[in-house]
């Protein structure tokens, strides 16, 4: 009877020490990390309950901006299909896409502002500033809302796109009569079609080919595709 007992409180106190650590914060985003470290890099996040590797920018006008979106030197192709733009793809320390699922998430939890860095080939940066940005569920197609815009020079391509659901060439969401993203070699929130198309075909700089680079059309037109461009987001206090 004594030995019995023994096993049962040496399980117990088995189960206790291996039980899942629910005390542990687990840190949602950039602007958590930026608690730990202040320097930019590649870190893990939790937007649900796996981790995700993400760059976070803790430079740019005070920091703590979780990267969503980066292209800066044409190195991996967004010219993908629905399930890799839902889960997200690429190298965090590259070019990557986060996944419109864990963006999601994160911006369904609390506030989110918006901020889209570009750089063109002779060396111009300018961005575009929105005071609130999230995406609604795959239920409602990863819908775009963002308002509140401010101009960091770049004017204002995004607000056209405010309320689309998102496609891809083999996902068409869009209220073109035909399929925007398969026309424009990109993945976007696009309407009919798209002011921005910075998940378009990476060329350099002036080209002859129409709305189909990564272009941001109120800045450098349909015939300019950019040379950097990054979507981040950082929770409004």
């Amino acid at each position: 009877m004594m030995a019995h007992m023994l096993a049962v409180l040496l399980l117990a106190v088995v189960a206790v020490h291996s039980a899942p650590r629910c005390d542990i914060n687990l840190d949602a985003d950039c602007n958590e990390v930026y608690n730990i470290s202040q320097a930019s890099g590649v870190y893990p996040i939790y937007p649900f309950l796996t981790p995700v590797q993400v760059y976070c920018d803790m430079n740019t006008d005070g920091g703590k901006w979780t990267v969503i979106q980066r292209r800066i030197d044409g190195s991996l192709n967004f010219y993908r299909p629905w399930n890799q733009y839902k889960v997200g793809f690429g190298n965090p320390e590259g070019e990557y896409w986060l996944g419109l699922e864990n963006i999601h998430l994160l911006t369904k939890r609390r506030k989110y502002e918006l901020r889209v860095d570009m750089e063109d080939f002779e060396g111009n940066s300018v961005f575009a500033m929105y005071s609130s940005f999230y995406l609604d569920s795959e239920a409602d197609g990863y819908k775009l809302h963002v308002t509140g815009f401010t101009n960091g020079g770049a004017g204002d391509s995004l607000a056209y796109h405010s309320g689309s659901m998102f496609s891809t060439f083999d996902k068409d969401q869009d209220t073109w009569s035909d399929n925007c993203a398969a026309t424009y070699y990109g993945a976007f929130w696009y309407g009919s079609c798209h002011h921005a198309n910075i998940n378009g075909e990476y060329l350099w700089g002036t080209t002859k080919h129409f709305a189909t680079s990564v272009n941001w059309n109120h800045w450098k037109g349909y015939h300019y595709s950019l040379k950097a461009v990054s979507m981040k987001i950082r929770p409004v206090p």
